[in-house]
């Protein structure tokens, strides 16, 4: 028998080692700069949206970081992760439980011979008992559940913070979008009224022989041509506007709240960065973090469970009881009841001791699907870590691709505007008829479109090189619990 104790006590200790398993340490090893060659600026990540010296996109950020679905969903979840932590945190601490009772009893005689030390009446009890359980922590299991909590909330934190990163991202990215539209709706309109001049010219000369019907047959349909892009911009401006007032919290106000400028502005430039620095501006990464070391930690929490567990059991309680109870003998000879009340304090301690025996191979393998978990969340923090680096890679060199293309296309536009220039001068002086002008001015109008799209898209891109670097929040002073 003795021999069988000591087997079934040292067991949880043998099947405890043989699950101890380390977790493999996560690759994530990165070069020490990124590929691509990028001028570096001085604008700072943490409060990107600074560096274009811009009111409106300052304070169309500040409104939807505040007002914005998104930034309401993040608070409220961030309320959710602070009370769900306190609640885990509470859930180690010993847990009582007290409980009262009162109770009343009438009896009566209804038959049958009634003893002489039998009274009929009511009764009444009340009792109090205060019961505490604690388990105490050999095994460091409190410990290390405390700290996976933390963690846990770490993580909810960072992922707030990613969100709340991209919210600031896609409303700048949708206003530039939107200047974009307005400046191409602008140049547009501007090619819709050369269309109609030229139009008119046309018709002008077909009417006096100098040029076919059909040379003025063709403008028409050039006229036409110009006016349904106006009317397919002036939609597409008033959805990104719509989107834009959704976005910040504004989406039941008329779009005349919102002005855009069709000026567009020039990128900035990213800071220098290097690839180590994404572990810690990232918050995917820093999540992606933060849920490996809580599967870590809850490995632990499991494997400790296959050893014993030692419960501590205090406890007080108070009771109060009335009755009518036998007292005495009367002078006759009878029997005399009467109120009689008792009060009993009582206290108690206990501890067991839990082994768990026949439950080993469930435990066992709740740890096995512990340890499977805590790989899967190292091949998670090492994708995050990669994928990182190449939104980062990417986005530098789409953006230095992007200024390259604005820097040749601002050039040609340039080119086109001197040309328009001198046919104007040239037109005045009587020296080219309107026909010449007409062109020359559509050629810029053209080169100018294109040179604003580029701008626009080279907005976009700095936006979104910003974020692949973990713009949008400051590292250290997130959310507090």
């Amino acid at each position: 028998m003795r021999r069988a104790y000591i087997f079934l006590t040292v067991l949880p200790f043998l099947a405890a080692c043989a699950s101890n398993a380390p977790v493999r340490t996560p690759v994530t090893t990165l070069p020490s700069a990124f590929e691509s060659r990028v001028a570096a600026g001085v604008a700072p990540l943490s409060h990107w949206w600074t560096a274009y010296n811009d009111p409106q996109l300052q304070s169309l950020i500040d409104e939807a970081l505040i007002k914005a679905p998104t930034a309401e969903i993040a608070t409220a979840r961030l309320e959710e992760a602070r009370a769900t932590r306190l609640a885990n945190i509470r859930s180690a601490y010993p847990t009582g439980v007290l409980n009262a009772n009162v109770s009343a009893r009438s009896s009566n005689q209804l038959s049958g011979a009634q003893s002489a030390f039998q009274s009929n009446g009511v009764s009444t009890s009340e009792a109090a008992n205060f019961d505490v359980s604690w388990e105490a922590d050999i095994w460091g299991k409190t410990k290390t559940t405390r700290r996976a909590v933390d963690i846990d909330y770490a993580g909810k934190v960072f992922n707030i913070e990613a969100s709340r990163a991209a919210l600031a991202a896609n409303v700048a990215d949708s206003l530039f979008a939107a200047r974009g539209l307005a400046q191409q709706l602008e140049d547009a309109r501007e090619s819709a009224r050369i269309a109609r001049q030229g139009q008119t010219v046309a018709g002008v000369r077909a009417s006096r022989g100098l040029v076919p019907q059909a040379d003025a047959d063709r403008t028409a349909a050039d006229v036409a041509q110009a006016d349904a892009a106006v009317v397919g911009l002036t939609a597409d401006l008033s959805a990104a506007r719509r989107s834009l007032l959704v976005l910040t919290g504004r989406g039941t106000e008329p779009l005349s709240s919102l002005i855009i400028s069709p000026t567009v502005g020039d990128p900035p430039l990213p800071p220098a960065a290097v690839p180590g620095e994404l572990l810690q501006r990232r918050p995917d990464v820093r999540e992606a973090e933060q849920r490996l070391a809580v599967a870590i930690a809850q490995l632990k929490v499991d494997r400790v469970n296959l050893f014993p567990k030692l419960t501590i059991m205090p406890g007080v309680g108070l009771a109060r009881s009335t009755s009518d109870s036998f007292t005495g003998f009367s002078s006759t000879g009878a029997p005399t009841f009467g109120k009689v009340s008792s009060v009993v304090a009582n206290w108690s301690i206990g501890a067991g001791l839990s082994v768990p025996v026949l439950n080993r191979p469930y435990l066992l393998a709740t740890a096995r699907a512990s340890g499977a978990r805590a790989e899967q969340a190292v091949i998670a923090y090492e994708s995050a870590v990669q994928t990182a680096y190449g939104e980062a890679e990417n986005a530098l060199v789409e953006l230095q691709s992007d200024r390259d293309r604005l820097a040749l296309l601002t050039a040609g536009e340039r080119s086109a505007r001197v040309a328009y220039d001198g046919a104007k001068t040239r037109y005045e002086a009587g020296l080219d008829d309107l026909t010449s002008l007409l062109s020359a001015e559509q050629a810029w109008r053209g080169a100018r479109s294109q040179a604003s799209a580029a701008r626009a898209q080279a907005m976009r891109r700095s936006v979104q090189t910003f974020k692949a670097l973990g713009g949008g929040w400051t590292p250290g002073d997130d959310f507090k619990g």
